[in-house]
């Protein structure tokens, strides 16, 4: 039987009630994820607003420390 993948997954909501995100904002939070090996896999605009939600996944590799830590507020 094959392995499965195991994934982590990242989401970040952009922009304000009123503003979407900015071009030069988004491209260079992409190109920080694309770094981090993140691969965009949905973006959905909230209803009512000009917030956007950017949703990415990348593999869990062997090595754990790789893991991104979710943080606490």
């Amino acid at each position: 039987m094959a392995e499965t993948t195991p994934w982590e997954y990242r989401a970040e909501t952009l922009g304000t009630y009123w503003n979407e995100p900015k071009d030069d904002v988004l491209e260079t939070l992409l190109n920080e994820w694309g770094q981090e090996g993140w691969e965009v896999i949905n973006v959905v605009t909230q209803h009512n607003t000009s917030k956007v939600r950017v949703v990415a996944k990348r593999p869990i590799g062997p090595d754990e420390a790789r893991r991104r830590r979710r943080s606490w507020p």
